[in-house]
Order: C-alpha cells, then structure tokens, then sequence
C-alpha cells in the first residue's frame, strides 16, 4: 500500500469543469497503471478511467469524450480532467494505483459535487 494524495473535488454547475490530482511516490509511480474510481451515494464503486505506464487508457462508456485521463511522470501525478459536468457525475472519486505485482492502493477520495 502507498499513499496516494488526492485534490480538485468541489462543487461545480451541470456543464462546468474539473480537474483532479493525484500524486503517487515517485519510486513507483512510472511504473504503474493509474486508475480512477467514484462511487456515488446507493451505488457501487465505478472505474471512471485508467492509464498504463506507457500512456494506454481506457474509460467508462458514460465519461467517453467528456473526461480525459493523463499522466506527468516528471511529476509522478495523474489526472483526470472533467468537462461538461452532469449531475449524475456526482460522487466521491478515488485515485489509485495498480503495481506491477498487481497489488492496488487507493486514495482517501475527494467529493466532486455537480448541481443542476
């Protein structure tokens, strides 16, 4: 397990933008599958994202072509940068990070908020 530090939740109107943060050590971090999850108030945890170590990503049909997952391994930090936020986007986001042993650690979460 490694501790992951996430940043950029809030409360945004229904079309708005956000960027969240993640940083990870740098001994491991290039090495790494970044990830991104939410979990929204009733349901269960959803991969919103993911990006390998050689820049490969993938996401959820329902962020495709809204949201866009990077990394800056100059920085050892991930990101996902929101945009034409909806209401149903709200939930807490989890950073987390996929070792080459497979094992997973995951951040505390940070609350992206939309209103209509």
């Amino acid at each position: 397990q490694v501790q992951l530090v996430e940043s950029g939740g809030g409360l945004v109107q229904a079309g708005g933008s956000l960027r969240l943060s993640c940083a990870a050590p740098e001994s491991i971090f290039r090495i790494s599958v970044m990830g991104w999850y939410r979990q929204a108030p009733g349901k269960q945890r959803e991969l919103v994202a993911a990006i390998t170590s050689g820049g490969a990503t993938n996401y959820a049909d329902s962020v495709k072509g809204r949201f866009t997952i990077s990394r800056d391994n100059a920085k050892n930090a991930a990101y996902l940068q929101m945009n034409t936020l909806k209401p149903e986007d709200t939930a807490v986001y989890y950073c987390t990070l996929k070792n080459p042993l497979g094992m997973d650690s995951w951040g505390k979460g940070t609350l992206v908020t939309v209103s209509s």
